[in-house]
């Protein structure tokens, strides 16, 4: 049975780092795009980056840049964002996506991701 869980959420203070981690039963994940979405409370979801498949290309949204970094374990059909110098705003839900596609579209393009995790609690706070 193919199920995406994300692990590594957590209370960090304005500043700090997180490593989340995206991992997958019944499917390779590098041979796909890979996506990390957020949702902050009263907001839409967005999508933070992604990764195309083996690692081919990666992208950000603007707010993210500079500090987060996607990357992939292929030994460990991982993927990770590491988040250093969290800020209060990146506080949010956050949802790892598989879409059934070496490359990926565009972070705007939710509807192409076929399979998305449970999410994993950020909470950035002093």
């Amino acid at each position: 049975q193919l199920q995406v869980v994300e692990s590594g959420g957590g209370l960090v203070q304005p500043g700090g780092s997180l490593r989340l981690s995206c991992a997958a039963s019944g499917l390779i994940l590098k041979n796909y795009c890979i996506g990390w979405f957020r949702q902050a409370p009263g907001k839409e979801r967005e999508g933070v980056s992604y990764i195309e498949g083996s690692g081919a290309g990666t992208n950000y949204a603007d707010s993210v840049k500079g500090r987060f970094t996607i990357s992939r374990d292929n030994a460990k059909n991982t993927v990770y964002l590491q988040m250093n110098s969290l800020k209060p705003e990146d506080t949010a839900v956050y949802y790892c996506a598989v879409s059934i596609s070496y490359y990926c579209s565009s972070l705007d393009a939710l509807f192409e991701y076929n399979y998305w995790g449970q999410g994993t609690q950020v909470t950035v706070s002093s």
